[in-house]
């Protein structure tokens, strides 16, 4: 068990606390750490189911400024590990993961004002001094550190078990607990409704269409729907290149009246020779 603890508590390290530094917002994703964490194991499908589960259901979080609502690094992370600790699957990982990802998002905001926010005053001095070489030491050194102290969250949990975590979050209000079962349900539709509302556009909608047609009525497997959707692809794109070439030479074509003479013009000159 020590052994796992080690491995989640580092992957959330470097991939929740990875984004944050390479600005790869991608990379702290549940259809990212779900499969990973499978791999490393030793239950890539259980990973990967978790991880697309539970990235449908945090599809349209994003956490901007004030407007926040869950971490789901911490929650996939956690909910991946249990799952394939208890040989249970995505009935399991969804009920801990919503819960885990309000309260991950609100120690991620304390470590922000405990651990970053006393030294804004030095990175100011450090700024007017123009000493680069200590600003850059000191960012380095509170991201390691704030981010080693949120990986303990996950490796004291994997640590302890399942049981120990979830007596924690049994200590929630029922009614608290009710209403994170509800949200959890709904989620899923926000975060795709979100997605669509920022990819909607009426040149697409018919393809949208087409995708659901096939997967709820005629149950094509989805990796046939992949396979068309990339024909589809391939197609648009052909017949874009081809416009945008019709186009270049319209734009190239001489629009005045032409002084050369054609071919018919020609002969009619040469018979009343």
């Amino acid at each position: 068990m020590l052994i796992e603890a080690i491995i989640v508590a580092l992957i959330v390290f470097l991939t929740v606390g990875g984004q944050e530094l390479l600005g790869f917002t991608m990379l702290g994703r549940p259809i990212v750490i779900g499969p990973l964490l499978g791999l490393l194991l030793g239950d890539i499908e259980t990973g990967l189911l978790i991880g697309a589960a539970l990235e449908t259901i945090f599809m349209g979080v994003i956490n901007i400024g004030g407007a926040s609502s869950a971490e789901p690094g911490l929650a996939a992370a956690l909910a991946t590990a249990f799952a394939i600790n208890m040989n249970a699957g995505v009935e399991v990982a969804i009920p801990i993961a919503v819960p885990l990802g309000i309260i991950g998002l609100q120690v991620k905001t304390l470590l922000y004002v405990a651990v970053v926010g006393p030294f804004a005053a030095k990175f100011d001095a450090m700024a007017k001094e123009g000493n680069s070489k200590g600003i850059a030491r000191l960012h380095f050194g509170l991201w390691g550190l704030q981010w080693f102290i949120y990986s303990l969250i996950p490796f004291f949990a994997i640590l302890f078990g399942s049981t120990a975590t979830q007596r924690v979050l049994e200590q929630i209000p029922e009614v608290i607990v009710h209403g994170l079962s509800i949200a959890g349900n709904l989620l899923p539709a926000v975060g795709m409704a979100m997605l669509l509302n920022i990819l909607w556009d009426k040149g697409v909608a018919v393809y949208y269409f087409l995708g659901f047609i096939l997967i709820a009525y005629f149950q094509t497997p989805l990796i046939a729907v992949a396979v068309i959707a990339l024909i589809i692809a391939i197609v648009s794109a052909s017949r874009d290149l081809d416009l945008k070439e019709i186009k270049k030479q319209l734009s190239t074509a001489p629009t005045g009246p032409s002084t050369s003479k054609n071919k018919a013009d020609i002969e009619v000159d040469e018979f009343f020779k």
